[in-house]
């Protein structure tokens, strides 16, 4: 985002930045995401989350149409085609678990990657959860791949891999979904060819973009080669020394950036 001279010439930021860990995650302070926030304080937001990957905002008592105008200053906003739709807002996805419908998120994953253009970022809202338990973990992949060996690095820079929303299928089938019906849905999300490691296009930095949900296989190699290989891809996201993890409150909202990180909703 490009900030004109008239704008630096306004008051000082009052954003605070209080990292989580050392290379990932950092709580927010001083903003008010209900408000009508220049555009000056966007840009720090954004270049925060460019920094620390994954940002915590406390205390953030707003509506929804607040929650989607602030997420709507980052770019468009995508409906997601199997999640459970706001019945006046279907830009928000709803994500309820209960004791009698437990939580499927529990694996490391980046969001939708199922997509030909996968989604810059999720904003998400907690409105009521348990005292204790639920946490969100999140993991850096830029960290990830610099930990690889570089015999592994040599195998997998310059791939792609093939992506594909099976778990999706696997509920529309549940749901009584005809083969005919799950062939028009397949039409309209053809796989994507992702690159194994991506260059994320603001930072220049390379991360894993493979991940156990959605990655199906390394595009050109050997079967077994491509399921060892990803396995060790997979197993990065699971080291502690990349992650952070977010203990929500009522009123927290974590807004992550899916081309650098991957995250795992601990179904406790």
């Amino acid at each position: 985002m490009t900030i004109t001279e008239s704008q630096t010439e306004s008051e000082p930021s009052t954003i605070t930045i209080a990292p989580q860990s050392p290379t990932i995650g950092a709580e927010i302070g001083g903003v008010d995401l209900g408000g009508d926030l220049p555009d000056e304080t966007i840009a720090e937001i954004r270049q925060a989350l460019l920094d620390w990957k994954v940002l915590f905002f406390r205390d953030q008592d707003i509506t929804t149409e607040q929650h989607l105008a602030f997420s709507r200053r980052f770019g468009g906003l995508e409906i997601h085609p199997f999640g459970a739709e706001h019945p006046e807002h279907p830009e928000v996805l709803r994500i309820t678990h209960g004791e009698g419908a437990p939580g499927l998120e529990n694996g490391w994953h980046s969001d939708v990657t199922w997509r030909q253009k996968p989604s810059l970022g999720s904003v998400l809202r907690m409105i009521e959860g348990p005292a204790v338990g639920g946490d969100t973990l999140f993991a850096d992949m830029y960290e990830a791949y610099e930990g690889l060996p570089d015999a592994v690095k040599e195998q997998v820079d310059g791939r792609t891999a093939r992506h594909d929303f099976v778990r999706f299928k696997i509920g529309l089938r549940k749901q009584g979904a005809t083969d005919e019906e799950i062939a028009a849905v397949e039409a309209k999300f053809p796989n994507p060819h992702h690159p194994v490691v991506r260059t994320h296009p603001e930072t220049g930095r390379k991360g894993i973009y493979v991940n156990a949900a959605f990655t199906q296989e390394i595009d050109g190699m050997d079967p077994a080669e491509s399921d060892r290989l990803l396995e060790v891809l997979y197993r990065q996201a699971s080291f502690p020394e990349y992650q952070v993890r977010l203990r929500w409150q009522p009123n927290t909202i974590a807004f992550w950036d899916n081309r650098s990180v991957q995250h795992y909703a601990a179904s406790d």
